[in-house]
């Protein structure tokens, strides 16, 4: 059997990919923290650019599907945790010892967007909505605050960011189901929560841009958790 390697919607994947590393690089060789968050969001737009290319070209495969989370290990769990251990290097601890290799645990993230990963290759409940945090989100919460703190100056302490690394991948491991942006048909019914989202993120995009992100992935979250009390109220009065 042939396989083809290059084509459009693997080749946007690489780019992806290459934009996941160059991100990390960014973060733990040259600590520009600012640059590292532009191109995590170029890739998460490479990383959507793939799946539509492949639904419109009808090239989607096997390999690609491989391909997709082996460059989204590398741009939504490596390169975040690489922002969280150049962030923890500048910053102090408020309780823990000052010591260096306690940054390391940050790579947790890593791992645990892994395991996201592989659960969601063979989970086929997890076409229409995610069986906990996706990794993209997952991700952008952590490079957006490399981004603040270099653009604004905000420390967060090193607990804070340890804190944030092991909770957001205990999230993308959840059990809670979230909702996914994929919409059925355009009109209002059924698609409620998610124009409602859409237009409540660029709201806040609009007004506070780039230090939005962190509180749009924590809305994100909290309509998810909502949405799953509504449809479970829902069901228990049916």
């Amino acid at each position: 059997m042939k396989i083809k390697l290059f084509t459009i919607p693997n080749l946007l994947t690489l780019s992806n990919l290459l934009c996941g590393s160059f991100a990390a690089v960014s973060a733990l060789a040259y600590g520009n923290l600012t640059l590292a968050f532009g191109l995590v969001i170029l890739a998460a737009v490479f990383d959507f650019a793939d799946g539509f290319a492949a639904r419109l070209l009808n090239q989607s495969s096997p390999i690609g599907l491989q391909l997709d989370s082996l460059a989204d290990d590398i741009t939504f769990g490596f390169a975040p945790a690489a922002v969280l251990f150049t962030l923890y290097g500048r910053m102090h601890s408020q309780g823990l010892p000052d010591a260096e290799w306690i940054g390391y645990f940050v790579f947790l993230f890593t791992a645990f967007a892994a395991l996201r990963l592989a659960v969601f290759n063979i989970d086929e409940t997890q076409r229409d909505e995610f069986l906990g945090l996706p990794s993209p989100a997952a991700a952008l919460f952590c490079v957006s605050l490399g981004w603040i703190s270099e653009h604004y100056g905000i420390a967060f302490s090193r607990e804070a960011i340890l804190i944030v690394a092991v909770g957001m991948g205990v999230l993308m491991l959840s059990a809670v189901r979230m909702f996914a942006l994929k919409f059925h048909g355009f009109g209002w019914r059924g698609n409620e929560l998610r124009y409602i989202f859409i237009a409540v993120s660029a709201l806040l995009l609009l007004c506070f841009q780039g230090v939005s992100v962190p509180f749009i992935i924590l809305l994100y979250i909290v309509f998810s958790l909502v949405r799953n009390i509504v449809c479970r109220a829902g069901k228990r009065n049916g």
